[in-house]
């Protein structure tokens, strides 16, 4: 039986998902649809993957040359952005 949960419904649903915030039938959906949806999937595993990479890493600070070319940008557009 093919879940009746569109895409993009399941989407919309993505993070609530992940952070397994939803329960009772629409998380039964949820999951009989992502099981069934090979596109749904890949955006489920690849998703969880960068999650754990993400949560597994350190803050790095910026090298001083990059952070004084990323100011000196910033001050630039900021400066562009008050002309008239």
């Amino acid at each position: 039986m093919m879940s009746l949960l569109t895409c993009s419904r399941f989407l919309e649903e993505l993070s609530e998902y992940l952070d397994e915030s939803v329960q009772g039938e629409l998380r039964e959906e949820l999951e009989a649809h992502v099981a069934e949806c090979p596109n749904c999937w890949v955006v489920v595993d690849t998703t969880k993957k960068t999650l754990r990479i993400y949560k597994g890493m350190e803050p790095e600070p910026l090298p001083d040359d990059l952070q004084a070319r990323l100011m000196g940008a910033l001050q630039k557009k900021m400066a562009g952005s008050h002309q008239s």
